[in-house]
């Protein structure tokens, strides 16, 4: 426990350090990270932990961007009131989706998630009142926090780092309580949860609820990062891209979709300005680590760490596996 509290510090001081340090191009960077990673995470919870894969998450991600940008528009730019509106939306999304994807299972679950995916898309695209159509949502005033204006990027980063950073102890904490225990044994064998006595269907479908409203936080904080909306974040490939950062990183663990969201993003800013072609290229990576690294860049570092202690001799191979164990 104290190795978790010394982590979480170590990586507050770097967020704190890290505008000190490095370019505020650099800075930009890392706070797109840390919202994508957000919406990986988000996800992972019915995709890692429950072992239902979604290929409709984008709705919930642009519903909380379109969302707290209109609310911003019209009504207030108070980032905590804007914040608070996506996430009941988001929210109340999910549990009507919910209702209808929580009949199905495997591949049926995963065309119906795309199927509301696409009728979220259609009506933003076609709402040009509200949403600004094809032309996407402009002129979203920038958020307020407390009575101050959120102008400066810096600034905008060490919210989102913040909030990241309480998102991420919270979600820490769900996985690893008894509901985050059922939810990865409906993962291994619903079937025999089912026998002993537990309603599979309502864990399932607060999972989904809860995956949902994050993803609406992760769009929300999109719309304060980028002040601009366009349909295209809440088309399918959206949820495409999003699956594929938690695979790339790790479905089922904690630190891998992070790393999976920050892989992909760097993926695109560097090869992006080579060449137009960096979707081949990153398709290329996904069936790459497909094939040769299923468990991700995770279960890489693990690999490595297990060879690394066992060159240090069976005391520590014991060390690690007390750990594990505990």
């Amino acid at each position: 426990m104290k190795n978790v509290y010394l982590q979480f510090a170590i990586v507050l001081l770097l967020f704190a350090a890290a505008p000190f340090f490095i370019s505020s191009f650099h800075i930009t960077l890392l706070t797109e990270i840390l919202i994508l990673a957000i919406f990986a995470l988000s996800l992972n919870v019915i995709v890692g932990y429950t072992g239902m894969v979604s290929l409709g998450h984008a709705a919930f991600f642009g519903t909380g961007a379109y969302a707290a940008g209109i609310i911003a528009q019209h009504v207030s730019a108070n980032m905590l009131f804007t914040l608070f509106g996506a996430v009941i939306i988001s929210v109340l999304l999910a549990g009507l989706i919910g209702l209808f994807c929580m009949k199905v299972s495997g591949f049926y679950f995963l065309m119906l998630t795309l199927a509301f995916s696409q009728m979220v898309y259609s009506f933003v695209y076609q709402s040009t009142e509200w949403t600004g159509g094809s032309n996407g949502l402009s002129g979203i005033p920038r958020p307020v926090l407390f009575g101050w204006e959120i102008s400066n990027m810096v600034w905008l980063f060490y919210v989102i780092a913040a909030l990241f950073m309480l998102l991420y102890a919270g979600l820490r904490i769900l996985v690893g309580s008894p509901f985050g225990k059922i939810l990865v044994g409906i993962r291994e064998n619903e079937t025999r949860l089912k026998s002993m006595g537990y309603n599979t269907n309502i864990y399932k479908y607060l999972a989904f609820v809860i995956s949902g409203a994050l993803g609406g936080v992760s769009g929300s904080l999109y719309t304060y990062f980028n002040g601009f909306i366009a349909p295209s974040d809440v088309y399918w490939t959206m949820s495409g891209t999003v699956l594929i950062m938690v695979l790339i990183g790790g479905s089922g663990t904690m630190i891998g979709p992070v790393l999976g969201a920050a892989m992909i993003v760097l993926l695109e800013t560097t090869i992006a300005s080579y060449t137009d072609m960096w979707m081949l290229i990153l398709g290329s990576v996904f069936i790459l680590f497909v094939i040769f690294f299923p468990s991700g860049l995770y279960g890489i570092w693990q690999d490595l760490s297990v060879r690394f202690q066992k060159r240090g001799g069976p005391s520590e191979v014991t060390k690690l596996n007390k750990k594990r164990a505990s």
